[in-house]
């Protein structure tokens, strides 16, 4: 595997590629473009590779999208053989639960640390961006300070192990997108106490306006696979 410098170096080239081309684009015709990306990206097959080398990080078919009385019918799940991805229509985010985990929602009134290992996928370069899952971030996940307050979470990256994770190392922000929050609401975060037990695991295909400030900025989707699980203290 690559070490996460190859893989910012990329992040970074692509990034430069795909927004001096749009530096002549009006914000509402990016936005367009965005949604075309996301809606193509939502109808084919995909395969997500680690790198050039084609390393494979996750391979399935096109999305069977639900809606969120759908999803709420189904107690909040998707069916992972389907392909099912719920659609949030006020956000434009798409969710796959693939596990949702041992323990407990965090409840309204409590504040918990969670450890998140996750890839992100950038859609409209079509290629890895930026991930912890790798072996040069193995000692250091993204860690959460998270907090519920009456149904609203909010969080922030806790750099004062190692100086943070991957995300914070790549975009310099504590801030946590929005989307990373959203299936707070419905996953359960423990601790794996056996090998049978599975932590909470998402997919996320994340508009610009649900992400980090680069994203944001540069108005790109981004696809991510992120597990989520409460921090032994």
């Amino acid at each position: 595997m690559k070490k996460i410098g190859y893989l910012l170096l990329v992040m970074m080239a692509g990034v430069l590629v795909f927004s001096s081309c749009r530096d002549e684009e009006t914000y509402a015709e990016q936005k367009e473009r965005e949604r075309n990306v996301i809606l193509s990206f939502v109808n084919r097959d995909k395969i997500v590779l680690l790198n050039h080398d084609g390393d494979t990080l996750l391979s399935t078919a096109k999305m069977k999208v639900i809606s969120e009385e759908e999803f709420c019918a189904h107690d909040s799940m998707t069916n992972v053989d389907d392909n099912e991805y719920v659609l949030f229509a006020n956000t434009g985010v798409y969710m796959q639960i693939v596990r949702k985990g041992v323990g407990k929602k965090i409840q309204s009134g409590e504040t918990k640390r969670l450890v998140c290992r996750y890839f992100e996928f950038n859609l409209m370069t079509d290629s890895l961006q930026t991930s912890d899952n790798v072996v040069y971030w193995s000692t250091n996940p993204e860690i959460m300070n998270v907090s519920n307050t009456d149904g609203v979470f909010a969080a922030t990256f806790d750099t004062s192990i190692n100086g943070g994770g991957a995300m914070f190392q790549s975009y310099r922000s504590t801030v946590v997108p929005s989307a990373w929050l959203l299936p707070l609401r419905y996953i359960n975060v423990g601790r794996q106490l056996s090998s049978t037990d599975g932590i909470a695991k998402v997919r996320l295909v994340v508009p610009h306006s649900e992400n980090h400030d680069d994203a944001k900025q540069n108005v790109y989707p981004c696809f991510y696979e992120i597990s989520y699980q409460e921090m032994r203290e």
